[in-house]
C-alpha cells in the first residue's frame, strides 16, 4: 500500500457517491463501508474499487498500473472499467453490452495452447501459492508459446479481452483486483471461473480467464489436489 491508494481511493468514493447515491462500497484501502455490513447485500448496489492495481509496479516506475471500478449487485456484475495509466487506456463494459478500449470493441483471441500466451501471476501470498505456480509453470512453460506476468489483475484480464493475452490465472486475490476485468473478459467472448472451475467466483479468490479455448486446460492444472 503507498499513500497514492488512499488518496486515490478517497477522490473516487466522493465521485462516485454523487453519482449514485444509494450505492455502496467495497474498497481495497477500507475508506468506505463493506455491503457486507448492509441488512440484504443481495439487493444492494455496490461499487468494487481498486484505486491502484499494481501498486508495486507503481512504486518501482514498472508499468502496467491501473484503477479498477466496477458496479456489482449481488452476484451480478453491471459494469466495469479499468484505467492503464500508462497506456493511456480505458477497458469498459457492461452487461449485455460488449466490451471496448477506447471506444473501440474487444474481442478474445482464438489461439490454440501451443500458440497461447500466459499471464501467471504471484500473489503476496507466496507460501501458500509458492506450489500452485510451481505446477502452473511445470506444465505450460514450454507448452504454450510463452509466459508473462504482469504485477498487475485487473490489466491482465483486459489483455485477455483485447486478445493480447490468452489466459490469465492467479489465487489469493481481492474482489477489486478482479470484478471489473471479469466482466471485460466475459463480454468480450472469454470466460471467467476459479480454480474449481466455477462461474460464480465473485464471492470467491481465485480466477482463470482465458479466450475459451484453453479454459479447459488450464482448469487440469487449477482444479487438481494440488490446489487445496
Amino acid at each position: 500500500m503507498s499513500y497514492v491508494d488512499k488518496q486515490s481511493e478517497m477522490l473516487i468514493v466522493e465521485s462516485l457517491r454523487h453519482l449514485l447515491p444509494q450505492a455502496d462500497f467495497i474498497t481495497e484501502e477500507g475508506t468506505a463501508a463493506s455491503a457486507a455490513e448492509r441488512t440484504d447485500p443481495s439487493e444492494q448496489l455496490c461499487w468494487v474499487i481498486d484505486p491502484l492495481d499494481g501498486t508495486t509496479n507503481f512504486i518501482h516506475r514498472f508499468p502496467p498500473y491501473a484503477v479498477s471500478i466496477a458496479l456489482v449487485q449481488g452476484s451480478d456484475i453491471l459494469l466495469g472499467a479499468v484505467y492503464e495509466i500508462c497506456a493511456d487506456e480505458c477497458f469498459y463494459a457492461w452487461k449485455g453490452g460488449g466490451s471496448y478500449v477506447d471506444g473501440q470493441p474487444l474481442h478474445v483471441s482464438q489461439s490454440a495452447i501451443d500458440d497461447a500466451l500466459l499471464c501467471l501471476q504471484l500473489p503476496y501470498n507466496s507460501q501458500a501459492y509458492k506450489p500452485v505456480i510451481q505446477c502452473l509453470i511445470n506444465t505450460f512453460y514450454g507448452r504454450a508459446a510463452s509466459v508473462r506476468m504482469l504485477g498487475s489483475a485487473a490489466i491482465a484480464l483486459c489483455y485477455v479481452a483485447a486478445g493480447r493475452l490468452d489466459a490469465y490465472v492467479e489465487k489469493y486475490i481481492g474482489q477489486w483486483d478482479y470484478m471489473a476485468g471479469a466482466l471485460i473478459v466475459s463480454e468480450a467472448g472469454g470466460r471467467v471461473t476459479n480454480f474449481d472451475g466455477s462461474p460464480q467466483f465473485t464471492q470467491g479468490n481465485s480466477i482463470v480467464a482465458t479466450n475459451a479455448i484453453i479454459h479447459n486446460e488450464m482448469l487440469q492444472v487449477t482444479a487438481g489436489e494440488i490446489i487445496e
